[in-house]
């Protein structure tokens, strides 16, 4: 079989896994451009894509690799303490580290530099992973409205109430404020990992966001602008 080959990369607001959300679509206001590798950037590779309104990315977890095969991981959503198999959790550790997300695809185009150009929102993914797959999503099969979650279904809810001064949140471009406010919305922190009053610092789109989490309530404590090799694909 021959070995997997990167088809594109994707470029997001994520310099890092922390902060990222959970699992794709819960954060639509996040944006993604998938940048495709010179040897597929043929536009007729993505001819029809448009009449798609979302689409399955089949990716590397470049980040996430492990000696050996482990068939009990640690879901951090059950606090890290309580071992499910692998294959019945999306973990990132596992024999191929391969991530699955459906995304919605926001805009087509071509570039004169680039090639073919896809904005998908919704994208669960660090910046600069490699994707190895872009499928279209359909509805009439892809979506089992009755089907079963079992441990993460008990969690889709999960929200914490964030406070984000205004003085702190003009720091921000006003492009991405709603997508901030969504993602710290998701409390970043691990649940084995919930100190109180502890100050993490999320990284997103070149700009450090600090913040406690106290009483159910996360609270932005400061806005650092970053030196990043995040670059930007306009």
């Amino acid at each position: 079989m021959p070995e997997l080959v990167t088809i594109a990369t994707i470029h997001t607001e994520f310099p890092e896994k922390f902060g990222i959300p959970r699992q794709s679509g819960l954060v639509p206001q996040l944006r993604g451009t998938i940048i495709f590798e010179p040897e597929f950037r043929n536009p007729d590779a993505i001819r029809g894509i448009e009449e798609f309104s979302h689409l399955w990315l089949l990716w590397n977890f470049s980040k996430a690799k492990q000696n050996g095969f482990v068939p009990m991981v640690c879901p951090p959503r059950l606090g890290g303490k309580v071992k499910k198999g692998v294959f019945a959790t999306r973990a990132p550790f596992r024999p191929n580290s391969i991530g699955l997300s459906s995304v919605k695809l926001e805009e087509v185009r071509i570039d004169e530099t680039l090639g073919p150009v896809l904005v998908v929102s919704g994208a669960d993914l660090m910046d600069k992973t490699p994707i190895y797959d872009i499928k279209p999503y359909l509805p009439y099969t892809d979506s089992h409205p009755d089907a079963k979650g079992s441990f993460a279904e008990e969690h889709k809810g999960d929200h914490i109430q964030v406070v984000f001064p205004e003085k702190l949140k003009a720091k921000i471009p006003e492009t991405l404020q709603d997508a901030v406010l969504h993602v710290l919305g998701q409390d970043p922190r691990a649940a084995y990992n919930k100190k109180p009053d502890y100050v993490y610092g999320m990284e997103f789109s070149g700009y450090d966001i600090r913040f406690t989490v106290s009483d159910g309530i996360l609270t932005v404590r400061d806005v650092v602008k970053v030196t990043s090799d995040l670059k930007k694909i306009k």
